[in-house]
Order: C-alpha cells, then structure tokens, then sequence
C-alpha cells in the first residue's frame, strides 16, 4: 500500500484503518503490518485466505476507499521457509532459525 494523492487525509482516517487491522489480526489473516520507509506506505503479509477474499479485505480498508493509498497485491507461493515461518508453507520444508 503506497501512499497515494489523498495521503493529507491519513490522519482522519487512521482510527478506521487501526480497526481493520486488528481485524486482520483477529481474524487470523494478517501475520504482518509494517511501514514502507522512508514515509512510503505501508504492507502486510496475509496467510490462509484466496486471493479474491484479500482482495476484497483489502478493498475494505478505509485508506484504499478514500484514496490515502494505493494498494497492490503480490501473490506469493513461498517453498522455502525459517522454522518459525513454518505456517506459511503448505507442507512444504522449512529451514531451522540460525542460532543467535
């Protein structure tokens, strides 16, 4: 999601937009939200829904139906993972986390 020519609004909407993504998280959707930097946007990785179902979740974001962003979603179909992010692979192998 990239900042788009209604960005001045980000601010009377961000109540909304907190709301759906928590609503993400709740319902087991989102794995992860972050910022774009430097001040870009923002993204998210998504988990266990079709693509036409997050297209319409993300369709339903208060930033995307006032313009503050654009959003653009890239399909990936990961075959390699951390252990950690083992629930993103659909039985497929994961690698151990490196020790710290």
């Amino acid at each position: 999601m990239r900042f788009a020519s209604n960005r001045s609004q980000a601010g009377q909407l961000m109540q909304g937009h907190q709301e759906w993504i928590r609503r993400g998280f709740d319902d087991g959707v989102f794995a992860l939200v972050g910022s774009i930097e430097p001040e870009a946007g923002g993204a998210l990785v998504a988990h266990s829904i079709s693509l036409p179902q997050l297209q319409d979740r993300v369709d339903a974001d208060p930033f995307v139906v006032e313009g503050v962003v654009s959003a653009e979603i890239l399909e990936i179909t990961p075959s390699l993972t951390d252990t950690r992010l083992a629930f993103l692979l659909a039985g497929g192998p994961a690698r151990p986390a490196a020790s710290p």
